[in-house]
């Protein structure tokens, strides 16, 4: 059988402030190859660039990686604001017409931090710019150092920092085993009004939603808000969505 193909977005990225380019972080690039066995195919998230349709006839599963970009709010019926800013347009109309084509299709897709905000949007669904500025929220953010500036040590940014309940019997209690679960926290949006189709299957200590899944998809279609990418070769949590979406991945390949 060949190895499945995951098409994994790019972000706008200005290399000097001169050069655009188009980026992916390594690590989502690694968990597709460490732990869903499959090969990543990196896509450019940008329209001018990249056909939705035949880039499905390519690939077998999508991923929707996490970015330092939010999402627009205009997306979701919202004025936006400098303090939100950046933001990478391209890659919402991109992503956003991905994530139905996929779940149409029935194209595994899995969405990891901005991939789940993506998803949410793309079925109707609406974010909060800053989940922290929400009374008994938790800063959801990276750590900082006392001068603020982002903390040096990756170990410390990506480490586990609250709980999230999952819902018994659900798609993620099945398929991890274990009704709560603990998780990093790196984001600024999240999601506010759930999407039509949207299922929330995890929800932080503070009420923060998680882990999503969406409804009468005919494949993989999970998302969550901390970075799963991180460390599936490591960590027992993020192997097993891993190991979920690449068995999707062959079962699609099978189907194709």
């Amino acid at each position: 059988m060949k190895r499945p193909v995951v098409g994994v977005i790019g972000n706008a990225y200005r290399v000097e402030n001169r050069f655009q380019t188009q980026m992916v972080g390594e690590r989502n690039l690694r968990a597709v190859t460490d732990v869903a066995g499959a090969l990543p195919l990196m896509f450019a998230g940008s329209p001018e660039i990249t056909d939705i349709g035949a880039l499905l006839d390519v690939v077998d599963g999508i991923v929707l990686t996490g970015a330092r970009a939010n999402v627009h709010p205009t997306r979701f019926k919202t004025e936006p604001h400098e303090r939100h800013e950046p933001y990478d347009i391209h890659r919402d109309d991109v992503a956003l017409a991905l994530t139905e084509a996929c779940v149409a299709r029935g194209v595994p897709i899995f969405g990891i931090c901005r991939g789940l905000q993506e998803m949410n949007v793309a079925f109707g669904g609406s974010l909060h710019p800053e989940i922290r500025e929400i009374p008994g929220r938790i800063n959801h953010r990276m750590p900082r150092l006392e001068n603020g500036e982002i903390h040096p040590d990756p170990t410390v940014v990506f480490a586990d920092r609250h709980d999230v309940h999952l819902t018994p019997g659900g798609t993620f209690a099945s398929l991890l085993g274990c009704e709560t679960i603990r998780v990093n926290s790196l984001h600024g949006q999240g999601i506010l009004e759930p999407g039509n189709r949207v299922v929330i299957e995890g929800i932080a200590e503070d009420g923060t939603i998680e882990a999503i899944r969406i409804a009468d998809a005919p494949a993989f279609a999970l998302g969550v808000q901390w970075h799963a990418e991180y460390d599936p070769q490591r960590n027992p949590i993020n192997r097993k969505l891993f190991e979920a979406f690449g068995a999707a991945l062959k079962a699609h390949t099978r189907a194709a």
